[in-house]
C-alpha cells in the first residue's frame, strides 16, 4: 500500500463537498479535519435534486441507506409555459426506464446531516475562518482568522463560491453574474397537487417538486406533505426587496396553478433569496499539495440541478486517486485530469440552459417555446441520460 495514505488532509468548507471529501479520503486511509467558517454545520437550504451520478456517489461513500428514508423518487416531470401548456413531458414509465436509478429529491439540510453523521462531528472544526494558505514540497499549511496555523500533507479547498483556496492559487477575482437572481423554499404543501417541473415565462423560471413529509408525519401517517419550489428572474446584480414573498407574488400573478398557492404556503421567513453566479473555467484546479472540490472549482449555474452532483463526484474521484498513489501531489494532479473536462461541460451547459430559460425578449421567447416543443422528449430524455451516467 502506498506510504502516503497515512497523511493527513485538511479540507477547507463543511458544505456537501468538503464533508464528501472527507468520508472519501477516510477510506482511502487519509487521516481528515475539515475547517468550516460558519459557527455551527450549516443546515440551511431548500431542496436539492439528486441524479444517477449523485446517487452513485452516496453509495460509493457508504450513504445510500440514509438518503433512503430521507428522499423521495422524483418521478415525473415536465416544462410549461407560464399558462400550463405543456411544452416537453415524458411518460413515468419511460422516466423510470431511462433514469437508473431515478432521480431524487431531498432537503439539502437532510443530506448535509448524513454526511455529517458519516463523517463524525469530532473533525469538524467550526468557526474556522481560512485567510490563506502556505505549501513547500513537504507540507501545505493552513491560516486562520484567529491566528491558527494547521499543518497538513495535502488541501482540499471546498470552500465554495467565493474560496479563499481558489483566491490563493489562482487569483481574487469576482464571480460572474448570471443576469438573475433566485428565491427557494420548501413549503407544507398537499404534493400530489403539485405539477412537477419547471414552468417558464419571459425572463422568469418557477419550478416545483415534491419533497417528502416531515419525519414525524410519516411516523404517524399524518396527513402533509411538502413541496420544494424554486424561481428565478432577470434582475439587477444585488436588487433585494423589504418584503420577498410579496415581490415573488408580484412576478407570479396569473401563473398556471398551483404556483401562486406555492408562494403563498411559504413562512416569509424561510424564503432565500441569492444572485446566481458561476466563474470562467480552470484547466487545472490546483497547485501542489492543493486542489479544490465542488463549487471553488467549478461554480456553475443551477439550471441542470449538478452543482451537488458534481462535487460527490469530485469526492469519490478524489478518494479513488489518493487510494492508488503514494505520491500526493501526482495524486492530486490526476484527480483534477479526470474531472476537470467533465466538470467544466457541465458548467458550460449550464450556462446555456441558464440563457435559454430566462430569454426574455418576447419573439425570442415565442420562438423558444416552439422550437422546444418540436423537440423529441425522449431523445432529449436519453442524451441527458448518458451525460449523468457515473464516470468514476
Amino acid at each position: 500500500m502506498p506510504t502516503e495514505l497515512s497523511r493527513h488532509a485538511l479540507i477547507i468548507g463543511a458544505g456537501i463537498g468538503g464533508l464528501a471529501a472527507g468520508i472519501a479520503l477516510r477510506q482511502a486511509g487519509v487521516e481528515v479535519d475539515v475547517f468550516e467558517q460558519a459557527d455551527g454545520p450549516r443546515d440551511a437550504g431548500a431542496g436539492i435534486s439528486l441524479w444517477a451520478n449523485a446517487i452513485h456517489a452516496l453509495k460509493a461513500l457508504g450513504l445510500q441507506g440514509s438518503i433512503e428514508c430521507a428522499s423521495l423518487t422524483y418521478a415525473a416531470g415536465g416544462l410549461r409555459s407560464w399558462r400550463g401548456t405543456i411544452l416537453a413531458s415524458l411518460p413515468v414509465d419511460e422516466l423510470q426506464r431511462l433514469f437508473q436509478p431515478p432521480v431524487i429529491v431531498m432537503h439539502r439540510a437532510d443530506l448535509l446531516a448524513a454526511l455529517l453523521e458519516a463523517f463524525g462531528k469530532a473533525r469538524v472544526h467550526t468557526a474556522a475562518r481560512c485567510v490563506a494558505i502556505h505549501q513547500d514540497e513537504a507540507e501545505v499549511t493552513a491560516v486562520f482568522a484567529d491566528g491558527r496555523h494547521v499543518q497538513g500533507d495535502l488541501l482540499i479547498g471546498a470552500d465554495g463560491l467565493h474560496s479563499v483556496v481558489r483566491a490563493q492559487l489562482h487569483g481574487a477575482r469576482r464571480p460572474r453574474y448570471a443576469g438573475c437572481t433566485a428565491w427557494r423554499a420548501v413549503v407544507p404543501f398537499d404534493a400530489q397537487t403539485v405539477l412537477p417541473g419547471e414552468s417558464w415565462g419571459r425572463g422568469s423560471v418557477f419550478g416545483q417538486v415534491p419533497m417528502p413529509a416531515l419525519r414525524e408525519r410519516r411516523e404517524s401517517n399524518g396527513p402533509g406533505g411538502r413541496v420544494y419550489w424554486y424561481a428565478t428572474r432577470n434582475a439587477p446584480e444585488g436588487g433585494r426587496s423589504p418584503d420577498e414573498k410579496a415581490e415573488l407574488r408580484r412576478l407570479f400573478r396569473g401563473w398556471h396553478e398551483p404556483i401562486e398557492a406555492l408562494i403563498e404556503a411559504a413562512d416569509p421567513a424561510t424564503i432565500l433569496r441569492n444572485d446566481i453566479y458561476d466563474r470562467p473555467t480552470l484547466d487545472v484546479w490546483g497547485q501542489g499539495r492543493a486542489t479544490l472540490l465542488g463549487d471553488a472549482a467549478h461554480p456553475m449555474m443551477p439550471f441542470l440541478g449538478q452543482g451537488g452532483c458534481q462535487a460527490l463526484e469530485d469526492a469519490v474521484v478524489l478518494g479513488t486517486c489518493l487510494r492508488e498513489s503514494g505520491d500526493v501531489p501526482a495524486a492530486l494532479r490526476e484527480y483534477e485530469a479526470r474531472r476537470v473536462p467533465r466538470a467544466n461541460r457541465f458548467v458550460w451547459m449550464s450556462r446555456r440552459a441558464g440563457r435559454i430559460a430566462q430569454l426574455q425578449n418576447p419573439l425570442a421567447v415565442a420562438l423558444r417555446n416552439r422550437l422546444v416543443s418540436l423537440v423529441n422528449p425522449s431523445a432529449q430524455a436519453r442524451r441527458l441520460a448518458r451525460l449523468i451516467e457515473p464516470r468514476f
